[in-house]
């Protein structure tokens, strides 16, 4: 799940033609957006791709869910958009994310854009559940900076029950990425009665201290813990679907800061919002 709001639904670019060169690769993209702060650091040119096969009970961007819901947009014409505000987003220490929907179900198409944007010397993040985390070739793995990767329960019912798929896969990614030293954010959404069980919340907390803190022989660099909020209530309705957790409240301080301290005793960086 991206923290970040979608701005801007038209790309702003040519789409890609019915028949694209030979060879240029093609992707679903959903709408691309600059922020700062939530999807890397500095500012970040961040593109949301269509297509998820994650239901998460509180998806702020159902959608992107659908491929139908994507324009189709080749290689080039990205990096184009892209370079467009490579001196800005330079200038800032911050660099590109490819998010969603899920990125790696079009992974072919997110290596071949995450190699050229390394080309241009930016700083590239990865923001995925992890689910589709064996479709990461090596080399789209050795051209990311940094994976955001969200670990939204450890309790492998209650994950299910939020997502609708198993956990082991984004734990076999993470295990991975540990073994390959890629550097890496964990996201876990706090919502009440439904993840912020504090056996569940020290589970999470563990599997990320085993993957240890960046700097002490780990790759762990910070967790994000972010607390639920109805932000997305308004596009489940203009898309005609049903909100699930409309009965579920708001994350508190408190909350937030109880769950923070099971990361923190285990050496972990932890940021709330």
């Amino acid at each position: 799940m991206s923290t970040s709001v979608i701005h801007r639904p038209d790309l702003g670019i040519t789409p890609a033609e019915p028949r694209p060169p030979r060879g240029e690769p093609v992707a679903l993209v959903h709408s691309w957006d600059v922020s700062t702060a939530a999807d890397g650091p500095g500012t970040r040119f961040v593109t949301f791709f269509a297509g998820c096969p994650l239901r998460c009970l509180y998806c702020q961007n159902p959608d992107t869910w659908e491929g139908r819901n994507g324009q189709r947009v080749t290689l080039g014409d990205l990096v184009a958009k892209m370079l467009s505000f490579k001196a800005f987003i330079v200038a800032s220490g911050g660099g590109v994310t490819v998010s969603g929907g899920e990125p790696l179900l079009q992974s072919g198409f997110i290596e071949a854009y995450l190699h050229r944007c390394k080309q241009e010397g930016l700083h590239t993040a990865l923001d995925t559940a992890g689910f589709l985390g064996a479709r990461a070739t090596d080399q789209l793995l050795d051209d990311t900076d940094l994976v955001l990767l969200d670990v939204k329960s450890s309790d492998p019912e209650t994950y299910r029950k939020v997502t609708g798929v198993g956990l082991e896969p984004t734990l076999a990614f993470g295990d991975r990425l540990a073994a390959r030293g890629n550097r890496i954010r964990i996201r876990y959404v706090l919502v009440p009665g439904l993840t912020d069980d504090p056996d569940n919340v020290a589970g999470v907390a563990d599997i990320a201290a085993g993957w240890g803190p960046a700097g002490e022989g780990g790759i762990v660099e910070q967790v994000d813990i972010l607390g639920y909020h109805r932000l997305g209530v308004a596009k489940y309705r203009e898309l005609g679907l049903r909100y699930p957790l409309a009965d579920a409240p708001a994350a508190t301080a408190e909350q937030l800061a109880a769950a923070a301290g099971h990361f923190t005793r285990r050496g972990l960086r932890v940021t709330t919002s």
